[in-house]
């Protein structure tokens, strides 16, 4: 049977769920409908294996809409390259998590921060011999490498406490592998597990969870995943910034309002076929949050801790400044409030 029209129907329908989200979604009350044409019809945005990024893929959607005409999804190869393509201007903006771009911007790197998008999916699994976050002072923790947002994020939690992450905790990389598996083989005491990780690493029955960015605080007041772009390509098309950022925002409202729907289209498009995964995650991450909350705020907690624990040279003040660009979300909250 040919299942593409099917397909496209439960696509359609997914994003029409509810009568409002659905007329502003289809542009009954699509304020770019004013607002000048892009001044690039085209747009670049990474492709990764991290379904928490569901409002990038579902954003294809409504991208026309905005105006583009030619969008691709790059695909990257390692879970470093999704911002590394940001950066080198190979990727002209994406989902990712919220700290990784942190030392970036101290290292003075070509990206800027546009909005918060969502919370809670990241979740802390550990060993037997761990039960709280303290008892990680002089154990092993896996990690896919270096500066990633796993390791930015469990630094930032290790500082929290008073531990020193360059010097009292041990570092293991996946080392050609995944660092999940790392943890699950018992060659590590803790990992930092986010979008589909946690739900797997409980399928296997491996670990247990002592931290949960979901419901923990004060790590729930916080975004475990942005919007970042290239600078140049904001500051060359402020219009196609704003509008693809829109679609993305519109997006993540689909996911709060039909996770169901959702991870549906996940599942039809490939990026997660396992539907009861999918859904957990759609679920669990928190994708309304972009209209309640700051996401400077997340910044500036997260760059204290790390600046404490003596992994930035700047200050929170001056990588705010040179990192973040709030003008676009500022906008689009006022434009699709309610």
């Amino acid at each position: 049977m040919d299942t593409s029209g099917m397909s496209g129907m439960r696509r359609r329908a997914l994003l029409a769920c509810g009568s409002a989200l659905g007329a502003a979604l289809f542009g009954l009350h699509n304020p770019a409908v004013a607002e000048p044409a892009p001044e690039t019809k085209r747009l670049r945005l990474v492709h990764a294996p991290f379904i928490c990024m569901a409002p990038q893929y579902l954003a294809e959607e409504l991208l026309a809409g905005e105006g583009f005409t030619d969008w691709e999804y790059l695909q990257v190869g390692s879970r470093s390259a999704g911002i590394d393509a940001v950066v080198e201007g190979r990727v002209d903006m994406t989902m990712w998590d919220a700290c990784s771009p942190i030392p970036l911007i101290d290292a003075g790197k070509p990206i800027v921060i546009l909005a918060g998008v969502h919370s809670g999916c990241f979740q802390l699994f550990c060993n037997e011999r761990v039960r709280t976050v303290r008892e990680l002072q002089g154990k092993t923790a896996a990690i896919h490498y270096f500066g990633g947002g796993d390791h930015v994020l469990l630094s930032s939690m290790l500082a929290y406490v008073g531990i020193d992450p360059r010097r009292e905790v041990h570092w293991v990389t996946g080392q050609g592998a995944n660092a999940r598996d790392a943890f699950a083989d018992g060659k590590a005491d803790a990992f930092i597990g986010f979008a589909q990780e946690p739900a797997e690493l409980r399928l296997k029955k491996v670990g247990h969870v002592i931290l949960d960015t979901a419901k923990d605080r004060p790590w729930s007041q916080y975004f475990c995943c942005v919007v970042v772009a290239n600078r140049e390509f904001v500051v060359r098309n402020p219009v196609a910034t704003k509008r693809a950022l829109r679609a993305i925002l519109k997006s993540a409202d689909v996911c709060a309002a039909d996770p169901e729907g959702a991870a549906r289209f996940l599942a039809d498009k490939l990026y997660e076929t396992r539907y009861p995964i999918g859904l957990e995650v759609m679920k669990t991450a928190q994708y309304n949050r972009w209209r309640q909350s700051n996401p400077e705020d997340t910044l500036r907690f997260h760059m204290l801790r790390l600046r404490d624990g003596g992994l930035l040279k700047s200050s929170p003040q001056q990588l705010i400044a040179k990192g973040t660009d709030w003008r676009f979300l500022d906008q689009l909250r006022r434009e699709l409030k309610g």
